[in-house]
């Protein structure tokens, strides 16, 4: 029992639990957002955005093409969602945040020859073994 304890108790399996909780919920968020949101002012835009009545038939097998064009302006407009209201606001706030902090000491420099990434200590490059100053 004591391995077991160990074993949810890890930091992996705990983050890995919080973190398909959030996606749960946060997955919740943003489909409201199309659906409620976005899909609405899309149809009031354009006028009604369900194109499911589209059908081509060959053969006598039915092609939903509409389906198809649902399923694609969906995923656009999720991604759009998740881009412009979240990735893009977070990218700008971590940007603020380390606008003060200095740049890490490089640690390679590229070799004069091959234009390979070597250590900044070597004194010959591994790719070509030309002397590097």
């Amino acid at each position: 029992m004591n391995g077991f304890k160990q074993f949810l108790l890890r930091g992996n399996v705990l983050d890995l639990a919080v973190a398909v909780v959030m996606g749960t919920a946060f997955t919740a968020v943003v489909t409201a957002l199309v659906k409620d949101l976005l899909t609405p002012l899309l149809g009031a835009i354009v006028g009604t955005p369900d194109f499911s009545a589209f059908a081509v038939q060959v053969n006598g097998s039915k092609l939903l093409i509409g389906d198809f064009l649902n399923a694609v302006i969906s995923f656009v407009m999720l991604a759009a969602a998740v881009y412009f209201f979240i990735v893009l606001p977070v990218n700008t706030l971590v940007a603020r945040m380390r606008r003060g902090e200095a740049a890490p000491d490089p640690t390679t420099k590229k070799c004069p020859e091959c234009m390979s990434e070597v250590a900044i200590a070597a004194r010959r490059c591994a790719f070509c073994t030309s002397a590097l100053a």
